[in-house]
């Protein structure tokens, strides 16, 4: 059982330092909104993941029966990004009118998380492909198996919680120059990855 936390406690840690879109909008976010927004943020890719580990463990029977489910998926993941992604290359800075009240700021970055993680289905797949793995060659009973993932998405939280508090630390070294450039950069990987995964999922 130790064996199963350890290897998901690194799973889970390899698995945040891969930079895609959840990064750069937990330290775009940390910086420009302070660390409590990159905890929100964190907690709606949680709960994605939570759901992703819960179906490839036990199955994807109950998920809708839909033609081309991936497809959609995939689509709206793409236009999500594609939104964010100019959004923010086209503006710098962009001005959203943010929610004010404390349910509505929750909502919104809870949902923004969840979004960035859900929409991707390379995340699904690689959670599947993690849980093929672990029982196929690692050959983990079903306790070490719920073990690992745990450890996986506690870790992962923890992680991107650190992220968003040292870059909030940070934001003194982000002047508006270099505001405007980084959430440039950030819009940009947003829209690359949605041509990757449009690449990846139709042709």
């Amino acid at each position: 059982m130790l064996e199963a936390l350890l290897y998901g406690m690194v799973t889970g840690v390899a698995l945040c330092l891969t930079f895609g879109t959840v990064f750069f909008s937990l330290v775009q976010n940390s910086v420009d909104n302070g660390f409590r927004t990159g905890v929100k943020i964190a907690f709606g890719v949680f709960i994605s993941d939570v759901i992703f580990v819960f179906c490839a463990i036990f199955g994807t029977t109950f998920l809708p029966d839909v033609s081309n489910f991936k497809q959609w998926i995939a689509g709206a993941g793409i236009i999500f990004l594609l939104v964010l992604g100019i959004n923010n290359f086209v503006n710098g800075q962009p001005n959203i009118a943010y929610p004010k009240t404390r349910f509505g700021n929750l909502l919104y970055y809870f949902t923004t998380g969840f979004l960035l993680n859900a929409l991707n289905p390379v995340n699904f797949i690689t959670w599947v492909t993690i849980a093929t793995y672990i029982r196929s060659n690692l050959h983990f009973h079903m306790g070490q198996v719920v073990a690992f993932f745990t450890a996986s998405v506690i870790a992962i939280f923890i992680v991107e919680c650190a992220i968003a508090f040292y870059a909030n630390k940070l934001k003194r070294l982000f002047t508006p120059k270099v505001v405007l450039i980084f959430n440039r950069v950030t819009g940009a990987v947003f829209i690359l990855i949605a041509c990757q995964i449009a690449y990846r999922t139709f042709f």
